[in-house]
């Protein structure tokens, strides 16, 4: 819901965010920067159902005032009748996307939770059914397509993963290094499965693959990398690549990931 703002139902406004987080937004027809945010503010509305409070401070320097706006675009958000955050300037949408949803969940995050405690319950089979309409609905919500995916993954219905992670471009930048490395889980899921291993480093491959596809992540950085000290070259450096994709996936602030990004570079270099 998005609704311009005056004097007279500003406090009618107010009184919503008692029942729904209000997203004030100080803005001008001459501002640039006000421009950019504008599309990114009425999108994330859309996506999370929080009512987007516009108000021009050209038309209405009271209200500004009342806030101490100093300078625009001037984002403020209100629950229960309090600001609760704000920020000031034209931020990328994935800061904004960041910020917001701190306070209110979006359709999707809620189908994530719902998912897990299907999940939870023992319930895989409801879980990727409500994952397939949930994606039907909101085909271009990156967050909800990874999670996705990597159940699907899990389940091994690895095409059903690969097509969803395919709809993630290299453009999607906050994204699409995470999709990657699950399409490398893809390939590790495969490698678990493999029965053709004729030499140590294959079974030692196949194992370290088995590990990461359980989220034993730690017995799996421990053994690709015993694979990479062996031989580099083993996979087309494979077992390097695995290493940065749980890397990847993990974050990079994962005790894990430092551990073993420091061991791995210590070994190459």
């Amino acid at each position: 819901m998005i609704i311009d703002v005056n004097s007279e139902n500003f406090s009618e406004i107010l009184e919503k965010s008692y029942d729904n987080v209000v997203v004030v937004d100080f803005w001008a027809p001459w501002c640039g920067p006000c421009r950019a945010l504008k599309p990114i503010l009425e999108k994330l509305s859309g996506e999370f159902g929080f009512i987007l409070a516009k108000v021009n401070t050209d038309e209405n320097p009271d209200i500004a005032q009342e806030f101490g706006v100093h300078g625009i675009p001037d984002v403020r958000i209100i629950k229960d009748g309090k600001v609760v955050d704000k920020f000031v300037g034209a931020l990328p949408e994935s800061q904004v996307r960041k910020i917001i949803s701190k306070y209110v969940k979006s359709p999707a995050d809620k189908v994530i939770e719902e998912a897990n405690m299907l999940i939870l319950a023992g319930n895989r089979e409801g879980a990727y059914d409500l994952y397939k309409r949930a994606i039907s609905e909101y085909p271009d919500n990156k967050k909800l397509i990874l999670e996705a995916a990597k159940f699907f993954i899990k389940l091994n219905k690895l095409e059903d993963a690969e097509d969803l992670l395919n709809k993630i471009k290299e453009y999607d930048k906050e994204y699409f290094t995470q999709a990657q490395a699950l399409k490398e889980f893809i390939e590790l899921k495969k490698e678990c499965e493999n029965t053709n291993l004729q030499t140590e480093l294959d079974k030692m491959f196949a194992q370290a693959s088995c590990y990461a596809v359980e989220e034993n992540y730690e017995e799996a950085l421990k053994l690709f990398l015993e694979i990479v000290k062996k031989d580099r070259n083993y996979k087309n450096d494979g077992a390097r690549k695995a290493m940065v994709s749980i890397f990847t996936l993990l974050g990079e602030s994962h005790p894990l990931t430092k551990e073993y990004r420091k061991k791995l570079a210590m070994w190459l270099y």
